[in-house]
């Protein structure tokens, strides 16, 4: 039986690219507000009319993470806490992110994405009927859609289904900026001002990755994935505690032929940065005083 990542990827695979690897075109309606997303829904109902073995639930409203969660019923229910935190055959959640294309080809926010208020993290808290916390295995789809011009139709050029662990494999950190958090209050001349002391995360692009930046690819943390895939590259990460993290990059059978195995060594693009914010945009007025 594969797990549940790699039959998410095979299936979002053949609904985007054909035989050959070329993306298929396809209609996504246009979003109705700001924190509607089409596209979630849109991967959300693939997986449900393609995947009978599985269920698939969307994020009840906005703000709300993971995007998706996708399990196996038969396999969840009265199971054991410690099981469903790491078994990948029975319950994973999905964080999507929506990308474009730059001129140049490559992917926009190529060295660092904006996360916004919830960091990336191979785990993800979610919550049983009763309320009880459940803590899974937390995956991430990158896709780079492309609106065919005068066509009215979309296509996904590049595809990428991520190991969260490969973006951040810090649970305790995600746990503390996810929590309750205490906010100011009482501020300003009349005291009805307040500060959500909101942050707002960045972290790397896996489609920053030049071997990534077109077609589709899964990130797993095993060297051995069976069943429709073949592993393409080894993806190699130094963490902060100079230890190194080790991932595996696969393609479709069909999109490889022929490949040796490479190695990818801290291959995520990461710009400079410093601990100061930007200061806010100037109004310039046509005069001198």
């Amino acid at each position: 039986m594969k797990d549940i990542p790699t039959t998410f990827f095979l299936c979002l695979r053949n609904r985007f690219f054909d035989g050959e690897g070329k993306p298929i075109p396809f209609a996504l309606r246009d979003k109705a507000s700001t924190q509607d997303d089409p596209f979630d829904e849109h991967l959300a109902a693939v997986v449900i009319s393609e995947i009978k073995d599985m269920a698939c639930i969307k994020a009840p409203g906005p703000l709300i993470t993971p995007d998706l969660v996708v399990f196996r019923p038969s396999l969840c229910s009265g199971t054991a806490r410690d099981v469903l935190r790491e078994d990948l055959q029975r319950i994973v959640g999905f964080e999507v992110k929506k990308l474009e294309r730059q001129p140049n080809g490559m992917v926009v926010r190529a060295s660092g994405l904006d996360y916004n208020t919830t960091p990336p993290c191979g785990h993800v808290r979610v919550y049983d009927e009763t309320g009880a916390a459940i803590d899974v295995r937390g995956f991430y789809v990158f896709a780079c859609v492309e609106r065919i011009p005068r066509q009215g139709r979309v296509v996904v050029t590049s595809l990428a289904v991520v190991d969260g662990d490969l973006l951040n494999a810090d649970f305790d950190f995600y746990l503390s900026i996810v929590g309750e958090r205490e906010k100011r209050i009482g501020l300003g001349t009349y005291g009805d001002g307040a500060d959500r002391t909101r942050p707002m995360l960045i972290f790397s692009n896996p489609l920053g990755i030049p071997e990534l930046n077109r077609g589709a690819c899964l990130i797993h943390p095993s060297p051995e994935v069976p069943g429709g895939v073949r592993r393409v590259h080894v993806i190699k990460r130094t963490t902060k505690a100079a230890t190194e993290a080790e991932f595996s990059v696969y393609r479709a059978c069909e999109d490889v032929q022929g490949v040796e195995v490479s190695t990818l060594l801290d291959p995520m693009p990461v710009p400079l940065r410093n601990t100061k914010t930007r200061q806010r945009g100037r109004f310039l007025l046509p005069f001198r005083v």
